[in-house]
């Protein structure tokens, strides 16, 4: 086994041209099935089958391996499989249909309010960027877009008048949005400036160049923008984390706040009260007089 294994990875470093740290990788992962199979008294690639397979993954995961990290193993055992079959070394594939252990849902970051309302609410310089990248940090917290929604909008998909926003998302799903007052305002301030830099195209985000912001260009912006008024790193998504979970906070409506953020399954949307109960809990511990641990009053 350890020669096919030997084998398989000089064909990665040779014909496929993985990196260092990709074979490195693999041979780490395959080296643990080569050591199972050595303890079960598996003698070949052939012998091992699905059900021993899963109690490695089992027992992995016992041990504390990440879902991440079972992925990977997976991976590279298929990937060694493909090689045995097309070599005439082996007739099956033991990982598939196996699938690793689902970790735990990581919680989004988010600005609680008071974090964004100071993001928001300090003085804007009046010039070209900073009416600019005030418009763009209103928008994504008072609508929730996503970033690629916000680099594609054009100024015919916004109606100022009625406070509306409409947005292309994923699957070419169109949605129109509430935009607030805040977010009116200084999306109206920016477009007086707009004109400036002799837009190309329609985009409502330019460069000084007259060219439509890029994804990476509106990344850097944000980041500068937490940087500057907060202190800490910020990127397009928290803010519209930060969006979703104060606006449910406020209304525990789940349905719409799902209509809003465009997600197609309810369920994604609902990683968003895991944090209004996580906001709760902290409220409850820190206020309610049960929960004070003891000695806070002593």
């Amino acid at each position: 086994m350890r020669d096919q294994l030997d084998a398989y990875c000089t064909h990665l470093r040779s014909e496929r041209q993985v990196s260092v740290h990709t074979l490195d990788a693999y041979r780490r992962d395959l080296t643990k099935v080569v050591e199972f199979c050595e303890k079960e008294n598996l003698a070949s690639w052939q012998a091992l089958d699905i059900q021993q397979l899963r109690r490695l993954i089992a027992r992995q995961h016992q041990q504390g391996q990440s879902s991440r990290s079972l992925a990977r193993l997976l991976s590279a055992v298929r990937g060694l499989y493909r090689y045995l079959n097309r070599e005439g070394l082996c007739s099956h594939d033991p990982a598939n249909g196996l699938a690793p252990p689902k970790g735990e849902r990581r919680l989004p970051k988010t600005l609680d309010t008071d974090r964004a309302l100071q993001l928001l609410e300090g003085a804007v310089e009046d010039d070209f960027l900073a009416h600019r990248d005030q418009a763009i940090l209103e928008l994504f917290y008072s609508s929730g877009l996503r970033l690629s929604e916000l680099t594609s909008l054009d100024i015919g998909q916004l109606d100022l008048a009625d406070g509306l926003v409409q947005v292309h998302g994923k699957g070419s799903k169109t949605r129109v949005l509430p935009v607030g007052r805040k977010a009116r305002a200084a999306l109206e301030q920016w477009l007086a400036m707009r004109s400036m830099s002799n837009p190309i195209d329609d985009a409502v985000f330019v460069s000084q160049q007259g060219r439509r912001l890029g994804p990476r260009a509106i990344q850097v912006r944000v980041k500068a923008a937490g940087e500057r008024e907060l202190g800490q790193n910020l990127h397009p998504h928290m803010l519209r984390h930060s969006f979703a979970s104060h606006l449910l906070e406020s209304s525990q409506d789940l349905r719409a706040v799902q209509e809003m953020l465009g997600h197609a399954d309810i369920a994604t949307t609902q990683i968003y009260t895991h944090l209004d109960f996580q906001h709760l809990a902290s409220v409850y511990d820190s206020a309610h007089p049960r929960a004070k641990r003891k000695g806070a009053d002593s």
